[in-house]
């Protein structure tokens, strides 16, 4: 339902050819994107588990809010859980894993993705030999990064601002990796990308435009800062979505802790349970699941988009 909803405001900037979108648009479009894969991502995911359970089977944890990773390492033990660890131990630890150096570990690796994963996986151990332990110091891998954890050495987890800054910096990385992979050629993403930046220039509706006081309109037009007639009602709706759902995927709690004290997947620690919204077998919680199931009943008679012929 919900990646249905704001699918329409994702295509068109990746279906549109040769086009240079401005700073708005690039941004609400790549944005729109990638809330869309997020919970289309997460509706399969809980469906299989769901499914699974209908029948008996209890399955692993496959998709634990990947936009909460304080970095790319944590983002991919967050995100298709069971691929990575797939990859993990039948491709990765296979060829050597990093025991054959920091060239060979960044070599077997492919893609976008795989590349940040090894910088910042570098990046934590060389923060790893900071801490007071000889083993860390003599072996600066994961386990240096978990000692070093541990010590209160990693400002990204010791503070609120650390981590408020860590997760944004993550965020911001993945979203412009997801213009990559959605993109239909590199001539077209780097299109994306340019807009993102301002490259392409910055415009507003004039519909929206009727709403600035008069001296932030000039100025505004003195920078530069086109309004075009048309597109107001598209751009509102668009942003609406982007405001609505940001905060849903970075501060709510997951289907997983909402069902926590249900053990609802193989690798769910139960501790992770949210307590202010767990499921209760109660009127109110009854009415609000069939209110959502009559939404995804009615928004069935929409075409939906299939993600993953990319993929």
């Amino acid at each position: 339902m919900i990646a249905d909803g704001v699918a329409p405001y994702a295509s068109p900037l990746f279906l549109s050819r040769r086009a240079h979108p401005t700073l708005l648009a690039a941004w609400g479009g790549v944005l729109a994107y990638t809330f869309q894969l997020y919970f289309d991502f997460s509706g399969y995911s809980d469906m299989a588990i769901g499914l699974s359970r209908v029948f008996g089977v209890q399955l692993p944890l496959n998709f634990d809010s990947p936009y909460k990773a304080l970095n790319i390492i944590e983002f991919w033990r967050r995100w298709h859980m069971t691929l990575s660890r797939f990859l993990r131990d039948y491709l990765y630890i296979s060829l050597g894993g990093n025991r054959k150096g920091p060239a060979r570990t960044l070599r077997e690796p492919d893609g976008h993705h795989a590349a940040r994963r090894a910088v910042a996986r570098r990046r934590l151990d060389l923060r790893a030999r900071g801490a007071v332990c000889t083993a860390c110091i003599s072996s600066p891998t994961t386990a240096g990064w978990r000692c070093a954890q541990r010590l209160g050495q990693d400002p990204e987890r010791t503070t609120t601002g650390g981590r408020v800054f860590a997760r944004a910096v993550t965020f911001v990385a993945i979203v412009v990796a997801w213009v990559f992979f959605r993109a239909t050629s590199l001539d077209d993403a780097l299109a994306i990308l340019r807009g993102m930046v301002g490259l392409n220039g910055v415009s507003i509706p004039a519909t929206l435009a009727t709403y600035l006081a008069p001296s932030i309109k000039a100025a505004l037009d003195h920078w530069g800062v086109a309004f075009p007639l048309g597109g107001g009602s598209r751009l509102v709706f668009q942003y609406s979505w982007i405001v609505a759902l940001l905060p849903l995927v970075m501060l709510a709690p997951n289907t997983q802790e909402i069902l926590g004290r249900f053990q609802p997947a193989l690798n769910f620690h139960d501790g992770r349970r949210s307590v202010r919204l767990s499921w209760q077998p109660t009127p109110g919680w009854a009415a609000f699941v069939a209110t959502l199931t009559a939404c995804g009943l009615l928004s069935l008679t929409r075409v939906s988009e299939f993600l993953y012929y990319q993929f």
